[in-house]
């Protein structure tokens, strides 16, 4: 019999390399519920529709309550990273030919190497590169006229041979498309089975090598991303019984898109599932008290981190995707192969390395028991103690013994012993974290001591005591449920559409209502796209912003420009905020130098749909009968501790004998004084000596180092 009224649950499902995680918010009572299962890298959509499953049973709820979903998925991600790119064509304008080869050059290991200066591969073959007659300059006049001949050439010769995804970028097509649309246009006519990306919708931004390889990993990843949504929303239909619901996919930017948008833009979900993280740890922080925060999202293939400044994570547009450039507006976030499944080796050196190649999901570390021959970052864990024989509350037992014997054998080849191999992985592993760390922050012109360490995820806070140590920071906040704050960070998230128009102008002679003018076709773009998403009007929000630079200058600062008329005192408002974030970022600004002229170049607008957040839920205190003992370690009642076991958290002390708490008993003003481990459903966080943790009122474990 069907019930009178059905339930209003919002859902986030985050997918990662070893666990798919999700949260669900009754939207009428506020009740939250988490959950976890195992990914299937064979089938993310398995994995998917198993998460949905799993956490409609805790809530006693089925398909039909489901209001939406938001989804942050690694889709875009994996296709660059493990090079399952199909096979791509290339169209550009005629005589450049060779853009790809412009490139940017680094030097990714010192000046030791046999070689100096790298460029990244070609994404597309020299021989699938086309070229198009026709030419615009910089201000977008047509210097030559479009040739269709050379398109229709171009497109039977793709045609031909089977190329399918196309990427097309023509000279200058920011200031005007007019050439590019026409491309478009004979490709659909001639060559309809092509996916094909056009430059000045993907990024109408000036530069022309990081424009043509934007537009091309649109396009490489077009096809993976459109299947999978499609194959995603089929499942979702059927589970929730033929209702069409919300389905919105995380964004690089921050924000979400409906997945029928998506799949037109699907090089904006390249970092989907870290920006989730980062959105939802900010929140977190934010309702903590925090302004400045540094988050470490740690899996079991990687670990993500960011900069939170003031409840808002930094942006950039100076990403890249494994060795792929992309210049789309993304949450400033550096990955490193730092996760749980980080594989411990020896270099032909004799030096114990970690990472970044992963044991991920399959087979996973040895203590999986799934065929794994490696130990890993977990092992080391599990052969220490510090973390128990079993993840997620007991449902996945983890065979200790098998993950001893390969520390066992990866010591004898360092000639230590297991614990001071075991505690050499972890001790790596934390140092690459700190310099990942170090990366987002420090060479940033950031103090990285007036800093909070958010740690989330499965393997995020196993190494938090580490991290606030050789960083000398200011502490670490572990979140309630820190295993799946990512998909909380999904519940979280408006809808965010970016939209740029290059303009580049000295400011003592730019165009006022040129600026304006932009400015507005901008915004209406934006409202469009808003508009399709179903926000009236009156919900629209527009942020304008404008990348600026000191003439002479490579690369651009991008300040608030707020909405307002454009004129003389405006601009020179958004100049003054240019030089006070010249000065922040890099110690110096030539504010009061009249030979150093200010030059605009990008104008954005980004159009948001603001959504309803679930509200953080308060934790309850101790009854006034039953107050925290006053003992100096620790300071929780003795009934709240769950067991105790042999941890080493230093291999020349050894294992010592420490209390092991069950997080779900804990209460708001708590604390616990180190050695010890606090253990829930999905993460662990080992309390070493000369630490302590406070539970603020939220659930937070706060933890600082104790003064010696």
């Amino acid at each position: 019999m069907a019930r009178a009224q059905r339930r209003r649950i919002r859902i986030g499902i985050d997918t990662g390399g070893t666990f798919t995680d999700v949260v669900a918010v009754d939207e009428d009572s506020g009740e939250l519920a988490t959950t976890k299962t195992p990914s299937t890298p064979g089938n993310p959509a398995d994995g998917f529709i198993a998460g949905l499953e799993k956490i409609l049973s805790v809530l006693g709820a089925d398909g039909q309550d489901i209001t939406a979903v938001s989804h942050g998925t690694t889709v875009a991600t994996n296709t660059l990273l493990e090079g399952k790119v199909e096979r791509l064509g290339f169209v550009t304008t005629e005589g450049y030919e060779f853009v790809l080869e412009i490139a940017r050059q680094a030097v990714p290991d010192g000046y030791g190497n046999s070689y100096f200066w790298v460029k990244p591969p070609r994404i597309v073959a020299a021989d699938h590169v086309r070229t198009v007659g026709g030419r615009m300059d910089f201000e977008g006049h047509e210097v030559r006229p479009f040739d269709e001949d050379s398109a229709v050439a171009a497109a039977t010769w793709f045609r031909e041979r089977g190329v399918t995804t196309i990427g097309v970028c023509l000279l200058h097509s920011y200031a005007n498309d007019a050439h590019e649309l026409a491309v478009r246009e004979v490709l659909s006519r001639e060559h309809p089975e092509a996916v094909v990306s056009i430059s000045s919708e993907v990024l109408r931004e000036y530069r022309e090598y990081e424009r043509s390889m934007t537009t091309l990993v649109d396009a490489a990843v077009k096809p993976a991303v459109s299947r999978y949504v499609s194959n995603i929303h089929v499942r979702l239909d059927g589970f929730t019984g033929g209702r069409t619901i919300p389905f919105s996919v995380m964004k690089s930017n921050g924000g979400v898109l409906s997945a029928d948008e998506v799949v037109h833009q699907p090089i904006t979900t390249v970092l989907s599932g870290p920006a989730a993280g980062a959105l939802g740890a900010a929140l977190i922080a934010r309702r903590a008290g925090f302004a400045k925060i540094l988050t470490c999202d740690g899996g079991g293939t990687s670990t993500d981190v960011s900069v939170v400044l003031d409840g808002e994570p930094t942006l950039t547009t100076e990403g890249t995707i494994g060795a792929y450039p992309s210049k789309i507006p993304m949450i400033d976030v550096v990955t490193v192969g730092a996760g749980g499944g980080s594989v411990a080796w020896v270099s032909p050196e004799g030096a114990l390395k970690v990472g970044p190649r992963s044991a991920g999901a399959d087979p996973g570390p040895l203590c999986y028991g799934a065929g794994g021959t490696e130990p890993t970052v977990t092992d080391a864990h599990v052969v220490l103690g510090r973390i128990p024989p079993h993840l997620l509350g007991g449902e996945i037992p983890l065979d200790v013994d098998a993950a001893r014997r390969g520390i066992e054998r990866l010591a004898a080849d360092l000639h230590v012993d297991v614990e001071r191999c075991a505690t050499g992985i972890l001790e790596i592993s934390a140092w690459n974290q700190a310099n990942a760390l170090r990366q987002v922050s420090v060479k940033r012109g950031l103090d990285i001591r007036d800093f909070v360490l958010t740690t989330f995820g499965g393997s995020g806070s196993l190494l938090a005591c580490r991290l606030v140590d050789v960083l000398d920071l200011a502490g670490a906040v572990v979140p309630r449920d820190p295993g799946t704050v990512s998909a909380f960070g999904l519940l979280t998230v408006d809808v965010r559409n970016d939209y740029v128009q290059t303009l580049v102008a000295r400011h003592a002679s730019l165009d006022h209502p040129t600026v304006e003018k932009v400015f507005d076709e901008l915004t209406a773009r934006a409202a469009t796209a808003l508009d399709r998403e179903g926000f009236a009007r009156t919900d629209h929000d527009y942020v304008r912003t404008a990348d600026l630079r000191y003439f002479g200058q490579a690369y651009e600062v991008r300040v608030a420009a707020a909405p307002g008329r454009v004129d003389e005192a405006y601009a020179a408002a958004v100049a003054d905020r240019f030089h006070d974030e010249h000065r922040s970022l890099y110690g110096y600004d030539f504010r009061d130098d009249p030979r150093q002229q200010v030059e605009w170049v990008n104008l954005r607008v980004t159009g948001v749909g603001p959504i309803t957040r679930p509200e953080l839920r308060l934790l309850p205190g101790r009854p006034a009968s039953s107050p925290p003992s006053a003992t100096a370690r620790p300071a929780v009642d003795v009934l709240e501790r769950r067991s105790t076991r042999a941890v080493c958290f230093d291999a020349d002390a050894g294992y010592v004998p420490t209390e092991v708490y069950w997080r779900p008993d804990l209460r708001a003003d708590d604390t616990i004084r180190g050695p010890a481990v606090i253990e829930e459903f999905g993460s662990t966080v080992p309390v070493h000596p000369g630490f302590a943790v406070r539970v603020d009122p939220y659930g937070n474990l706060v933890v600082t180092k104790e003064e010696p």
